[in-house]
Formats: C-alpha cells, sequence, structure tokens
C-alpha cells in the first residue's frame, strides 16, 4: 500500500514543523554556521586538499574519488532533478515555525532535492569507501550537514533524504571506480 503524494507532504511538514520546534538553543549557531560552511562544498573541498597534501597515494585518489563524486552529484541533483521534478518552493519557515535566531540565506533555487545533502552524501560515500577509517567520521559530519538543511529552515526532511540518496548512490559509484583502478593498476 502506497501513501499518496498529499499524505507524504502532509508527513514531509510535520517532520518539518517537529524538527522547527526543538527547544534546543545551543544548536542554532553551531548548525547555523555549519550550515553556511557547506555552501560550495567547502568542508569537502578543504578535506579533499589535506588528503591530497599528506594522504600519500591512497589519500590522493580518495580525495579524486570523493571531487569527482560532488561534481557528479551536483549535476544530477542542480540539472535533471531539480529541473524534471518541478520546482518545489522552499519551506515557509515564519509560518512552518523555525525560530528566526536558526535562519541562513534562503537559496533562490527550488527545494527539492537538497544540494547540500547529495554533495556531502557523495564525498562522505566516495572516500570511505577508498578509506574505511575516514567512513564514521565523514558520515556523522555529513549527516550534520544534511540535518542543518533542514534545522536552519531551507529544507524539507524529503529534500534532504532524496539528496542524500542520490549523493551516496554516487558516491559508492565514485569510490568503487577509484578502488577498481588501483586494483588494475597493481596487477599490470
Amino acid at each position: 500500500m502506497t501513501a499518496s503524494p498529499r499524505r507524504l507532504a502532509r508527513y514531509d511538514r510535520a517532520l518539518y514543523r517537529s524538527v522547527a520546534q526543538l527547544s534546543t538553543p545551543v544548536l542554532d549557531e553551531p548548525l547555523r554556521r555549519v550550515s553556511d560552511f557547506a555552501d560550495f562544498s567547502k568542508p569537502w573541498f578543504l578535506i579533499a586538499g589535506v588528503l591530497t597534501l599528506v594522504g600519500g597515494p591512497r589519500g590522493r585518489r580518495a580525495a579524486a574519488a570523493g571531487v569527482a563524486a560532488i561534481g557528479a552529484a551536483s549535476l544530477v541533483v542542480n540539472q535533471p532533478m531539480k529541473k524534471t521534478a518541478g520546482v518545489r518552493r522552499r519551506p515557509n519557515r515564519v509560518r512552518l515555525g523555525v525560530p528566526v535566531q536558526r535562519w541562513v540565506r534562503m537559496p533562490t533555487s527550488g527545494s527539492f532535492p537538497s544540494g547540500h545533502s547529495a554533495s556531502a552524501a557523495a564525498f562522505a560515500v566516495a572516500v570511505g569507501e577508498v578509506l574505511p577509517a575516514l567512513r564514521p567520521i565523514l558520515r556523522v559530519a555529513a549527516s550534520v550537514v544534511a540535518f542543518s538543511r533542514i534545522y536552519t529552515g531551507v529544507h524539507y526532511p524529503s529534500d534532504v533524504v532524496v539528496g542524500a540518496t542520490v549523493g551516496a548512490l554516487i558516491g559508492r559509484l565514485a569510490g568503487r571506480l577509484a578502488l577498481e583502478t588501483e586494483h588494475k593498476e597493481r596487477t599490470s
């Protein structure tokens, strides 16, 4: 039995309101900063730079896979998905009760799916495939970025879930391709 689109939209708004009603002022400033810092994939490019400089050949391979995954996820999410899904309006933070102290600049693009979440998941999963020791910390970081997009009121939960899912799939592919290439280089 499948839920109707209207019912799913009601659940989405209800979950959004639940996050908006969280009484967690200690998180307001940190999550606003996280959300802002994640613009243009800054944390992921910074980590990729560090991996390139100090991670040796495996770190460089992981960084390349992560950056490639960001590029592919951004292309898929920001072009065909945002354009073919119809332009979903951003949440009305005032009407849905997001405290003003949480707000970040409201993007002008459509809400569905979340590009920040897609890029975060793509990078975390791709790098985690190549460097499994980094997998837990990168996934936590990507999850914080994704949650910050709901917490600051710029995305509905379904925007984030779909964006993260697309990003994770692309990241998995990029990570696997990097490992396959590494394996071929070692065996030739």
